[in-house]
């Protein structure tokens, strides 16, 4: 009886050792990075806004109050209203679902291509490397924004082709990264074993060179998520991106925002403090990721 109460006990210790140890590198985490923190909490609530916004937002972003146009911010428009008479806090919650969404998914798609690009490029080498990194550079000799608007011009304007094109602009920096440290980890003694037992390429690549590569992607991935947003909000503001009258925060910022600026300049200054904060906190989180992930810095 009391092996089994002893060994009951250290099951329960066992179980709870990884949630404890859960709690206390993010409680590190939270002193170490103070700001990395604020950017995920920020971050955090920007998330719960854009899930929640049909919950909470106070009126429908589409309807339109002609009698309330130009109101500006007070009780009844906590954020103004537009030129249409659209509630403008309304609008920012639900643009909030299409910058994060794109920002997500085109981070998604465009760095995990690019670092699965990278990984057979600076596995294999050779031929495959030549090829795919001559690939790589004809996507990087485009400016980044000039990419991503002829790709939309190629596609049309709708949420799913903004995706593509910020992911497709995302592709090469993700390759070049990943390609570089898998390059330095297949020369690992542990690589050159599983190669000496005859572990099959494909195997080696992904059981013991994708899992040394998951840092740096990991940083790549966070710094390129502000980027998506930023660049998902310039789209929109050149009439590239989510047409009207989605509301989108780009979109926002332009059409009657520029033209009634001088008479309500709340209709352009709310949708820029919201890109602003989703790309200063998203910056702030990946800072913080990358002092604690790469292993040069982990000392600072």
């Amino acid at each position: 009886m009391e092996r089994s109460g002893a060994s009951q006990a250290s099951i329960q210790a066992f179980e709870l050792r990884p949630r404890a140890s859960r709690w206390r590198g993010l409680s590190q985490f939270v002193r170490r990075k103070p700001l990395g923190a604020a950017g995920a909490a920020v971050l955090t609530l920007l998330v719960l806004v854009a899930v929640f916004a049909p919950l909470v937002a106070p009126y429908d972003p589409y309807d339109m109050h002609y009698e309330n146009a130009f109101n500006p911010p007070g009780l009844g428009f906590l954020l103004g209203t537009d030129n249409f008479g659209r509630d403008l806090f309304s609008r920012i919650m639900w643009g909030a679902r299409i910058s994060l969404y794109v920002g997500v998914i085109s981070v998604a798609f465009g760095t995990t291509l690019g670092a699965v690009l990278g990984l057979i490029s600076g596995y294999w080498g050779g031929s495959t490397d030549i090829v795919l990194q001559r690939i790589v550079d004809v996507l990087l000799a485009f400016p980044m924004l000039i990419l991503a608007m002829a790709v939309m011009a190629a596609l049309g304007a709708s949420l799913n082709n903004v995706i593509i094109a910020v992911g497709v602009v995302l592709i090469p920096q993700a390759a070049r990264v990943v390609r570089s440290s898998t390059l330095s980890i297949k020369e690992n003694d542990y690589v050159l074993a599983a190669r000496a037992i005859g572990c099959t390429a494909w195997r080696i690549l992904f059981i013991h060179v994708l899992p040394q590569c998951l840092a740096p992607y990991i940083i790549v991935a966070t710094a390129a998520l502000g980027w998506a947003i930023l660049t998902e909000a310039t789209l929109s503001f050149l009439g590239f991106g989510t047409p009207p009258p989605i509301p989108s925060w780009g979109a926002m910022l332009s059409g009657g925002a520029q033209v009634f600026m001088e008479k309500a300049p709340w209709m352009a200054i709310f949708p820029g403090v919201a890109v602003t904060l989703a790309v200063f906190s998203v910056n702030l989180l990946g800072d913080g990721l990358r002092d604690v992930l790469d292993p040069r810095l982990r000392q600072g």
